[in-house]
């Protein structure tokens, strides 16, 4: 029978607990930062460790384990960003999606800073950032103009020579493209969209990569749009198929710099921009109907999905689309 070796990583809740050291199996088994409870080939196996202990009964089928050292490595208990800086675009308010990624990544350890578009905006995101510490950088940055954008990253050199993460969290429309029938979009609308949702990724990430001497992770928020017709959603539907398609080409070019480029497809939430989009409660309502999981998705799920995709458990993944949507995109009718 060959040898095989599996790893499993997998959400499980801490019960806090005195101090107690467990070991029981056929094998060898390390204490660890977190208890687990897996199948070898039928045996039964768990650690524990001081303060902690957690069972996760699971099956995973069966293994043939022969004079091989099996290692369990488990992240969960520490800041998984810890050490990392990174930048965030597109926080207007609380209810941004870009707000509960920057708060998941703080959380987790991360160093933020973010940038805002002008001052009608600035005061809100002072605010928020606040949260953080009255030190945290916040530097303006309009991402249509090539000017700005370099003067925030001077900024940013300013404060650190390494940049770790990014998160592009940014899309504009005017208001009238959004509601009429796509074929009514404007030369001057199309480009707009274009210019503020896709192309600023592109220039973003032209800045950021230099900095990103360790490698790094950018992520950029799309939606199902962009490969689906969604009535209304009209130009900024093609403006998130081009940001996907830079987000893989941008894959490709930054890939042997160790730099990963994904996408968060989300689901239909509650935020500013959304509600500059017609019919947008009847799409809300659409997803709970006819999503698997019946219905979309919360800021925090978003935020998680951030900071798995930031972490070294994504490091092999890059130009993909990930979908946070209940299960939505699954479905053909």
């Amino acid at each position: 029978m060959s040898q095989k070796v599996t790893e499993l990583l997998v959400p499980i809740k801490l019960k806090s607990r005195k101090s107690k050291k467990e070991k029981r199996s056929n094998g060898q088994l390390f204490d660890s930062s977190l208890g687990l409870i897996i199948a070898l080939n039928g045996y039964r196996a768990s650690t524990s460790v001081t303060g902690a202990e957690a069972h996760l009964p699971m099956s995973v089928g069966r293994f043939a384990i022969r004079r091989t050292v099996v290692t369990f490595n488990f992240f969960m208990t520490e800041q998984i960003l810890a050490g990392k800086i990174g930048l965030v675009f597109g926080v207007a308010n609380k209810r941004s999606i870009a707000w509960a990624i920057a708060k998941a990544w703080a959380a987790n350890g991360a160093r933020l800073i973010f940038n805002y578009q002008g001052e009608r905006l600035k005061e809100n995101v002072e605010e928020l950032v606040s949260e953080f510490g009255e030190a945290t950088p916040l530097f303006s940055c309009d991402v249509s103009s090539d000017e700005e954008i370099k003067a925030f990253f001077e900024n940013v050199r300013s404060q650190t020579d390494r940049v770790d993460l990014m998160l592009h969290s940014l899309a504009y429309a005017p208001r009238e493209a959004l509601e009429g029938d796509f074929i009514s979009t404007t030369r001057e609308a199309f480009r707009v969209a274009q210019d503020v949702s896709a192309y600023s990724l592109v220039a973003l990430a032209g800045e950021a990569a230099p900095l990103m001497t360790n490698g790094g992770s950018i992520v950029a928020m799309t939606y199902y749009g962009s490969e689906k017709v969604v009535p209304h959603y009209n130009v900024m539907g093609v403006a998130k198929a081009s940001l996907e398609a830079s987000a893989r080409y941008l894959a490709y070019d930054l890939g042997p710099r160790e730099i990963r480029v994904n996408c968060i497809s989300a689901g239909p939430v509650q935020t500013l921009a959304a509600r500059g989009i017609s019919g947008f409660t009847s799409m809300l309502k659409h997803y709970q109907e006819r999503a698997p999981l019946k219905r979309s998705c919360d800021p925090a799920e978003l935020g998680a999905t951030g900071v798995f995709l930031a972490s070294d458990a994504a490091a092999a993944i890059t130009g993909q689309v990930i979908y946070v949507d209940g299960g939505y995109q699954i479905m053909g009718i």
